[in-house]
């Protein structure tokens, strides 16, 4: 845990909101057109960008941003909280790239869009 948390803590954090005014933990507030401020963090220089949460995926799923899937799916079922990708407009069709399994039983799956 101790490499992850000190790679998580120096990494460059953008916190998508139109409700917060300021952000701490070494993060930018992106406001405005998404679309745009997007656009220009995948020209800066960089391994690119990862995105959690519910909301933000499908809004970028919706605009076509998303170049790569990364899903982890855990061996227990909750049956309750939000769907990822609900209301999304459109299919997006998905080309397995790599899966990964680890000792707990969760499978790491790594997904590109088919275009």
């Amino acid at each position: 845990m101790e490499p992850f948390a000190q790679t998580i803590e120096t990494a460059k954090k953008y916190v998508v909101s139109s409700t917060l005014e300021q952000v701490d933990w070494n993060a930018e507030l992106v406001r405005g057109d998404l679309g745009k401020a997007v656009q220009q963090l995948k020209q800066e220089s960089g391994k690119g960008l990862f995105v959690s949460g519910v909301k933000l995926p499908l809004a970028l799923a919706e605009l076509g941003f998303i170049d790569e899937y990364e899903f982890v799916v855990h061996p227990r079922l909750a049956g309750h909280g939000p769907t990822l990708f609900a209301g999304m407009s459109k299919h997006v069709d998905l080309k397995l790239v790599s899966r990964l399994e680890f000792a707990s039983g969760a499978v790491a799956m790594r997904y590109e869009p088919r275009r």
